[in-house]
């Protein structure tokens, strides 16, 4: 059983701040800066370019690859991190395209992530020749895929709602009609167990800024399953996928395996943070992650139902459901949650009216959840939300 008290312990979180928001941006490992000074001073300032032989720089992308790759269900060898996910979900995409080149179709849905939709979008436009991007809403998808689809690229759990598409059905059908399944696991991995190998998935990409704590802008992974693992050719043909990096050629040949979806200079500052992160991921087990989470946003939604009834569940109330984050709606959301930000509960806004709040146990449990009901009850019933500062939009809501 993973001991949650413990893992509490290990991160950095601020007097008097109930953090919601770790699906958007998860909290300070405490051994997150001591491992990152060691990098910066004992690596990079001792060692300066040696540090890529001597300190393994080169072998951290595929070395935190398959740490990832335990939590999200993929064989050995197959995720390699680097880069920003809107980059692996372009690599994903356009390699899953030149497999299927008879089909022109991309099928995604509305609640997708705009990112993911407008990478579809770019890279459809610069293909031409008839490839489009296909929506329709989350509860259609299954019924859309058909013989025109050469690949679907669906968001596990949906950022706004917390929707969770059932991997393994979808992926199926997809190949039944001779599709390509990429999958986005930006709000799955970390929050709920996945099964890329079980689920038969092609591709998947994801982030580690979120649930994986590797701090703001932390680099993005990509997954291939091994049976494509030769026959994917990256799109993005960069210096670090090539073969032979070092040999200089002036032509491209690809890197063996999930080596060849690698494409920058890999950020090594932020892959020492989420190192340290990963160190925490050892000692949990996700089924207990998972039937954690389930009595968090359990307790959070009867909580928020008995005390605010302006507010709407927009989440599915089936916990089998949803991942790891429960949203309501409200026509003053953005208001709202100023307001709670303001009395040290954080979660964030989703346009046009979505307060989210985000549960991890690896540092929020019950006091937490009643705190933060308790609170929102008292915005609600006191009309808190209702002041001119609260109603000024950052930039970042």
């Amino acid at each position: 059983m993973t001991d949650f008290s413990a893992t509490r312990a290990l991160f950095h979180l601020p007097d008097g701040v109930i953090y919601l928001d770790g699906n958007s941006l998860g909290p300070l490992p405490k051994a997150a800066a001591a491992r990152v000074a060691r990098t910066i001073e004992a690596e990079w300032g001792e060692m300066l370019i040696t540090g890529w032989n001597k300190a393994g720089w080169m072998e951290m992308p595929s070395r935190i690859g398959n740490r990832i790759g335990r939590l999200i269900g993929a064989e050995p060898d197959t995720v390699v991190i680097g880069d920003t996910l809107s980059i692996k979900v372009y690599q994903a995409l356009a390699s899953a395209l030149e497999m299927n080149p008879t089909r022109r179709v991309i099928l995604s849905d509305t609640g997708n992530f705009p990112s993911d939709l407008y990478m579809a979008e770019g890279l459809c436009r610069t293909l031409g020749n008839g490839y489009r991007l296909k929506t329709v809403a989350p509860e259609e998808v299954e019924a859309a895929i058909d013989e025109t689809v050469a690949v679907t690229m669906i968001t596990e759990v949906d950022y706004r709602t917390g929707r969770k598409h059932d991997m393994g059905r979808l992926t199926a059908k997809a190949h039944a009609k001779g599709a390509i399944a990429v999958w986005d696991l930006a709000h799955s991995a970390g929050a709920i167990p996945v099964d890329l190998k079980g689920a038969g998935a092609d591709f998947a990409v994801g982030c580690s800024y979120k649930y994986l704590n590797s701090g703001p802008g932390g680099p993005a992974f990509i997954y291939v399953a091994p049976r494509h693992a030769e026959a994917a050719r990256p799109a993005l043909s960069g210096w670090l996928g090539h073969e032979a990096p070092f040999a200089f050629d002036l032509s491209y040949r690809p890197g063996r395996g999930i080596e060849r979806m690698r494409v920058g200079t890999p950020p090594v500052l932020q892959m020492a943070a989420l190192e340290a992160s990963l160190d925490i991921w050892d000692r949990v087990e996700m089924a207990d992650i998972r039937a954690r989470s389930i009595e968090l946003t359990e307790r959070f939604i009867a909580g928020v139902e008995a005390a605010c009834p302006t507010l709407w569940l927009a989440s599915p109330r089936n916990p089998a459901e949803r991942g790891s984050q429960v949203s309501f709606r409200h026509p003053e959301g953005y208001a709202i949650m100023q307001a709670l930000i303001a009395r040290g509960v954080i979660g964030d806004f989703r346009a046009p009216d979505i307060l989210r709040f985000g549960f991890t146990p690896l540092y929020i449990g019950e006091a937490e959840v009643d705190g933060a009901v308790a609170i929102l009850a008292e915005v609600m019933d006191k009309a808190l939300w209702d002041r001119p500062e609260y109603k000024v939009r950052a930039r970042v809501t």
